[in-house]
C-alpha cells in the first residue's frame, strides 16, 4: 500500500467512528423515553416527582437531604435559586425542589392536560425542568 495513502485512509476511518457516535446530550424525547413509566410517550406529574426525587439525590453530594447553591451550580440558577428557597436557609430541602419542579411542570403543560411531552420539554419551562429531572 502507498504510504501516502495511510493516513488519509485512517484520518477518514477516525472522522467515520466519531460521527456515528451518538450524541452526548439527551433530546427531549430521550428524556421522555427514559422516565416514561406507563409507556404513552408523555410524563405526568408522578413521573416527573419521581425522577426529581432521584436527581436531588444524585445532586445531594453531602447527604444531608438539602442542596445549597454549590451543589445545583447549571442546574438551577440563583435567583430560581432564592425564589424557591422560601424558608430562606440557604439550601433547597426536597419539599422545595419538588415546589420548583411542580411550577415547571405547569408551566410547560401548555395544553394543560396533565402530561408532558417532548414538544412541551422543549419550552423554557420544559428545559428548565429537564434540569431538575435528569
Amino acid at each position: 500500500m502507498n504510504r501516502n495513502l495511510i493516513f488519509p485512509i485512517s484520518l477518514i476511518a477516525g472522522l467515520t467512528a466519531v460521527a456515528l457516535q451518538p450524541a452526548v446530550s439527551a433530546t427531549t424525547t430521550d428524556v421522555v423515553a427514559k422516565y416514561d413509566k406507563d409507556n404513552d410517550k408523555t410524563l405526568d406529574w408522578n413521573e416527573v416527582k419521581a425522577a426529581a426525587a432521584a436527581h436531588f439525590d444524585r445532586l445531594d453530594k453531602d447527604s444531608d437531604q438539602t442542596l445549597d447553591s454549590k451543589e445545583v451550580a447549571g442546574v438551577i440558577g440563583p435567583k430560581a435559586f432564592a425564589a424557591a428557597d422560601t424558608d430562606r436557609d440557604g439550601t433547597l430541602s426536597k419539599d422545595e425542589y419538588f415546589a420548583l419542579a411542580e411550577k415547571l411542570f405547569k408551566q410547560a403543560d401548555v395544553d394543560h392536560d396533565g402530561t408532558l411531552d417532548s414538544a412541551e420539554f422543549s419550552s423554557q419551562s420544559g428545559k428548565a425542568l429537564r434540569r431538575l429531572i435528569d
